[in-house]
């Protein structure tokens, strides 16, 4: 073969899976030009020396997590209960486990972060039961040390934070859906823009280190980050002398801190959660299969006032029904994979450009006023469906119908996901139950509704509230987000498994709920707009 043939991108591409046997701690990572300019007498002496380095920092970086974790106890900080660390969208590792594609860098499942979290909360709790009388002492010392906010209160904010964000997610899941509803729009089935959307922005949460950048009032990470830019400069010049920062460490140690904050957990859970939706994911993959996908080049009528119809579609033999069923569930998990890791890489790419949220403002301000403002509207959304103030315009009511229902039950699906995840996400670690869970009977929620809605019974006011039960309580209670985070978290063996099994199992519901219907009577078109 001619030596010029290894400059073909499909012989010298390293493979797609450089880290094939996931049960391994340390990853190697080849770029492709790496690949194509390095040479035969590779220094393996130093690889192995690098080796043995990284197994050296893998056990301080799990150490210096935990000690942030302690630390945080006796300083000015929130006091977050134990339970919250099985929330996912906390426990996942970064998408971008290699931010700066060195050679070697460590590897790290969901499994593995539960696993390690459960034996620290099993050490932890052997350890209190110990020192007793050194906790009293600690106590007497902590009254005079900073101040340090109460369980209650970081819960309060934590559920403020959750309730807001829930409601603004929904408004965004269901504008956004609007919008990409359009005629001649490539994809159909419009749920797809909100999903990828959602994991986008859990992807940049996951791997941003600036908006959070003080932590509880100092900059750790970031003062890490320098003076490893610092030593960096100092060795090439020749004048470094000082032992070489731990990044893996400091960061490891910053996503655990900042993952404690209550308005970072709003940001994960509360809109990634609710702006993007599992359960109108399966119904979309159900049309499909079904061919009732309302398209708005069939159905024109959508844009009117009111009605609304799924009858104009061609009919079809069942090859194209299984084609169509297999486009919805591949592009949507495909794509919000990716949007997951596109979302960390601008994370890393924006990082000059990012601002920081003070610490001060948010514990002394933001808090507060979120605590206000999340009650606040959730009570106006109430009251905005008792007395809607378009009761007599030309076309009645028609606003509340789409939105005002959905955020009045908004907040509770994402309530229950939150605390779903914190009982259930951690008994089996290589199967997040508690996001399973809720997934499905999300999806069995939606499927009942759906079927509700299209008899004719109930009239506007009926088909209204079920809509809202569909977009808002539905919508918010199941989420992509967190699972395509956990998809890409867990060992691929698990990932598969998870993955397979979710999509499966409420397919088959709503096969059941909503096919027993549609391939008997029939469904009728709705009497309400949405």
């Amino acid at each position: 073969m001619p030596a010029a043939y290894g400059n073909l991108a499909e012989i010298g591409d390293p493979s797609p899976n450089q880290n094939p046997d996931d049960d391994s701690a340390l990853g190697q990572f080849e770029a492709l030009e790496a690949t194509r300019s390095r040479h035969s007498s590779a220094g393996r002496g130093r690889r192995e020396s690098l080796i043995r380095s990284i197994s050296y920092t893998s056990q301080q970086s799990s150490r210096s997590a935990r000690n942030a974790r302690r630390q945080s106890q006796g300083a000015a900080s929130y006091n977050i209960p134990d339970n919250y660390v099985n929330l996912d969208e906390l426990a996942t590792p970064s998408p971008v486990e290699n931010p700066e594609e060195n050679r070697i860098y460590l590897h790290r499942s969901l499994e593995q972060a539960k696993n390690e979290e459960q034996e620290y909360q099993k050490s932890l709790q052997r350890e209190r039961k110990e020192s007793a009388t050194l906790k009293q002492s600690a106590k007497k010392d902590a009254g005079d040390g900073p101040h340090k906010v109460s369980r209650f209160a970081t819960q309060l904010y934590t559920i403020s934070y959750l309730i807001l964000f829930a409601i603004l997610g929904t408004l965004a899941r269901l504008g956004l859906q609007a919008i990409t509803f359009y005629p001649g729009a490539p994809v159909v089935f419009s749920e797809l823009w909100a999903n990828f959307g959602g994991s986008l922005f859990m992807g940049f949460l996951s791997e941003d280190r600036m908006f959070f950048k003080e932590e509880w009032g100092t900059p750790t990470y970031h003062d890490q980050v320098e003076k490893a830019k610092k030593q960096a400069q100092d060795e090439e010049s020749g004048s470094g002398s000082e032992p070489t920062v731990d990044l893996q460490a400091a960061k490891k140690a910053h996503n655990v801190t900042k993952k404690t904050i209550p308005l970072y957990i709003g940001l994960a859970t509360g809109f990634c959660g609710s702006f993007t939706s599992f359960s109108s994911f399966i119904r979309d993959a159900f049309l499909a299969l079904s061919n009732d996908l309302p398209t708005p080049l069939n159905h024109p009528q959508d844009y009117g006032p009111v009605d609304a119809s799924s009858t104009t579609t061609v009919s079809r033999n069942g090859g194209y029904s299984f084609m169509a069923v297999l486009a919805v569930i591949l592009i949507t998990v495909a794509l919000c994979i990716s949007g997951l890791h596109i979302g960390a890489h601008l994370a890393i790419a924006s990082e000059p450009f990012i601002p920081s949220l003070s610490f001060a403002f948010c514990r002394k301000i933001l808090d507060r006023v979120a605590v206000f403002i999340a009650w606040g509207c959730w009570l106006g959304a109430i009251f905005l469906v008792i007395f809607p103030p378009d009761r007599n315009a030309s076309h009645p009511e028609l606003w509340r119908g789409r939105a005002v229902f959905a955020l009045v039950f908004a907040p509770l699906g994402c309530l229950g996901r939150f605390y779903a995840s914190i009982y259930l996400n951690g008994k089996i670690p290589s199967f997040p139950l508690g996001t399973f869970v809720v997934n499905i009977f999300g999806t069995i929620i939606l499927g009942m509704s759906y079927d509700l809605q299209h008899v004719p019974l109930g009239g506007v006011v009926g088909c209204q509230v079920l809509q809202g039960i569909e977009d808002g309580f539905c919508g918010c209670l199941t989420t992509v987000s967190t699972w395509v985070s956990e998809l890409s978290s867990l060992r691929r063996w698990n990932a598969y498994k998870y993955g397979t099994v979710s999509v499966a199992v409420a397919l088959c519901f709503l096969i059941v709920i909503m096919g027993s219907m549609q391939w008997t009577i029939g469904f009728s078109s709705l009497v309400c707009a949405h």
